[in-house]
């Protein structure tokens, strides 16, 4: 029997599921409930091995949104934008993703590594054409990348899934912790980290589930460069949790403490308790007290961070350079479903700070 048939039997005979559409399964006359309609989207761990990833030339799809007549032409098509913060995050209206053609992503991509973070409502239409569609988005704005340890639906391995019910739960998770907030840039590790990363739940709680997001934009530390490793995630599923499969043998990789974006030329601190390990060329005690200050940094500055509330087909785009998050796990007395689809194409090896871009 597969995780997949699993899961599947499992969330069928929850009646408090929690349905994509924000209602509870309904109990039928029989007493069954409803076939969950996501199942095919359930996580599944392929026992399928992976070679190391090789570089590749990216170029950043918002770079030919500049070339546009008028590069916020998309943004000029909606019906209304609120910004979250002033500093981060965008809510746009009127806009149906799944209908945008080639140049509208292209601005979508600058819009993103401009503001950081998007967020577009009522997107059923996008989250239901399903995981072929999925791939063909994502392949617009990078490689798509096959994490090593998580789960994905069956046969569709680029996708990264979150999960969790009363029953079971695929995350990475710290019990110890006296908080389930752990700030990070999606797989920080690899030799290329993903850019533009599009983000949607299936299922969601009633309450809570929130996903914060912070701006990591910066302009000090511009010398410093520091190690990311994902051995402490392989080591995690080796353990037996999360599925317990490692598909390609974990790496680490050097990049600078801040980066430069490509489109925007905009500096980011490029850190984060999850995958930072030590500052290159430093002590550990030197490199221990810098590293703490700026995770103290993102963990405190109110000011740099917004909160986005999941409602129904809510997809949530952002830019994986500039921002870090963390999901709220404070739903787990409910028994409720957090079920959700991460496309996360890769993007260039990050681009020292100290590097002059040309525009």
């Amino acid at each position: 029997m597969t995780t997949t048939q699993t899961l599947t039997q499992a969330t069928n005979h929850s009646i408090a599921s929690v349905t994509a559409s924000g209602e509870s399964q309904a109990q039928s006359d029989q007493g069954k409930t409803a076939p969950y309609r996501y199942a095919h989207l359930l996580p599944h761990f392929s026992p399928a091995t992976y070679p190391p990833l090789t570089p590749f030339d990216h170029t950043d799809p918002g770079l030919r949104a500049l070339a546009h007549s008028n590069p916020r032409s998309l943004l000029d098509a909606a019906t209304g934008a609120i910004e979250l913060t002033p500093n981060l995050g965008t809510e746009v209206y009127g806009i149906s993703l799944a209908r945008l053609d080639s140049d509208s992503r292209d601005q979508l991509a600058l819009e993103v590594a401009k503001r950081g973070l998007l967020v577009f409502r009522d997107q059923q239409e996008f989250i239901d054409r399903g995981p072929d569609f999925y791939l063909e988005w994502g392949r617009h704005f990078g490689r798509l990348h096959i994490h090593p340890t998580s789960g994905h639906p069956e046969g569709y391995p680029e996708l990264h899934l979150v999960y969790k019910d009363a029953n079971a739960t695929f995350n990475f998770e710290r019990d110890e912790s006296i908080t389930t907030t752990l700030w990070h840039s999606d797989v920080s590790y690899e030799l290329q980290p993903p850019g533009l990363t599009t983000f949607f739940l299936l299922s969601q709680p009633s309450t809570g589930g929130d996903t914060l997001f912070t701006s990591q934009f910066v302009a000090f530390l511009r010398t410093l460069k520091a190690v990311h490793s994902g051995i402490e995630q392989a080591q995690y599923s080796r353990t037996g949790k999360r599925g317990g499969i490692v598909r390609r043998e974990p790496v680490e990789n050097v990049h600078p403490v801040v980066r430069k974006h490509p489109v925007t030329g905009e500096e980011a601190l490029y850190v984060n308790r999850q995958f930072t390990r030590r500052i290159i060329g430093l002590k550990r005690e030197e490199s221990d007290n810098i590293l703490n200050f700026l995770y103290d940094h993102i963990d405190k500055s109110g000011d740099n961070q917004t909160r986005v509330k999941w409602t129904p087909y809510t997809v949530v785009l952002w830019d994986n350079r500039v921002t870090a998050h963390s999901a709220i796990v404070d739903y787990g007395e409910s028994m409720e479903r957090r079920h959700g689809v991460r496309i996360t194409p890769q993007a260039e090896r990050p681009i020292p700070a100290s590097i002059d871009i040309v525009l």
